[in-house]
């Protein structure tokens, strides 16, 4: 199976993890709907892959254990798709087994590397338009 077939869709928005992080503490956990909804959109629009935002926040809503595995899962085909080895698997949804500290470990490593993602494929010179020798 081809797993360098690159992702096409368009880039999703790089979040401030401090910002992102103080918005749940503040809207008591409201912001983390918004967050689900957005970051598993921007996944799928960009690979083609994944459950979309409103199938991923249906499940979070209803069974939301399986959004600890799933987001870091679909965010680590992202990356292989991309020729890129996957930061971390689905596994990385154990960390919310610990108390706090697990869910700030978790929500760090996956912003994380969605910001690195999004970032450089927005600064890759191969995803710009290509000028003419000499042509500024």
């Amino acid at each position: 199976m081809d797993t360098t077939a690159s992702n096409t869709g368009p880039l999703g928005q790089p979040r401030g993890i401090g910002f992102a992080i103080l918005m749940a503490i503040i809207t008591l956990g409201i912001y983390t709907l918004y967050w689900v909804f957005k970051t598993q959109e921007e996944v799928k629009n960009h690979s083609g892959q994944g459950v979309g935002g409103v199938l991923g926040l249906v499940i979070y809503i209803v069974v939301g254990i399986v959004t600890w595995f799933l987001i870091p899962s679909e965010v680590g085909k992202m990356f292989r798709q991309d020729g890129r080895p996957a930061p971390f698997s689905g596994w990385t949804g154990l960390w919310l087994l610990l108390p706090i500290i697990g869910a700030f470990v978790w929500f760090i490593k996956i912003q994380g590397a969605l910001n690195r993602y999004w970032e450089s494929k927005a600064t890759n010179p191969a995803s710009l338009p290509m000028n003419e020798p000499g042509v500024a």
